[in-house]
């Protein structure tokens, strides 16, 4: 097992025990998503989606997983029409071995939390989210 697969198994457990359970996701899918919010994908990172989901008109959404209170929840339409303009949902979906429309809507029931995790103080990172090793950090720490 990588490193890459180790931290994913880790964060997915984290933020299942954070939940009560109700987190769930393949590790391929856990691992697309933080692909995402890392800058692996064309998105640009958590900053660029953040970014593209302003220009969507659903920038609150956006801001309410990287705020402190409760996540606004999200549809696989919606993340469909943001992620489609970027590029990167097709990639996705190609990975995960689903249509784009099933690959939004799994991805709409894990994005929400990985965002949350990965901005616990309620705010965007400077300069990105840094290694994959820092990332991991930003969700295991959200164990405590």
């Amino acid at each position: 097992m990588g490193l890459l697969d180790s931290v994913l198994g880790m964060a997915q457990q984290a933020m299942t025990q954070n939940q009560g359970g109700s987190v769930s996701g393949s590790p391929d899918l856990i691992k697309a998503a933080i692909g995402l919010l890392s800058g692996d994908s064309s998105s640009g990172g958590l900053s660029g989606l953040v970014q593209a989901f302003s220009k969507a008109g659903l920038g609150e959404v956006a801001q309410s997983w990287v705020g402190t209170g409760s996540n606004l929840p999200v549809s696989g339409a919606q993340l469909m029409s943001v992620l489609g303009s970027l590029g990167g949902l097709g990639k996705i979906a190609q990975q995960l071995g689903l249509t784009e429309a099933d690959a939004a809507q799994q991805l709409s029931q894990v994005l929400p939390d990985l965002v949350d995790k990965a901005t616990p103080d309620g705010k965007l990172p400077e300069g990105g989210l840094g290694s994959l090793a820092e990332l991991a950090t930003k969700f295991l720490s959200s164990r405590a």
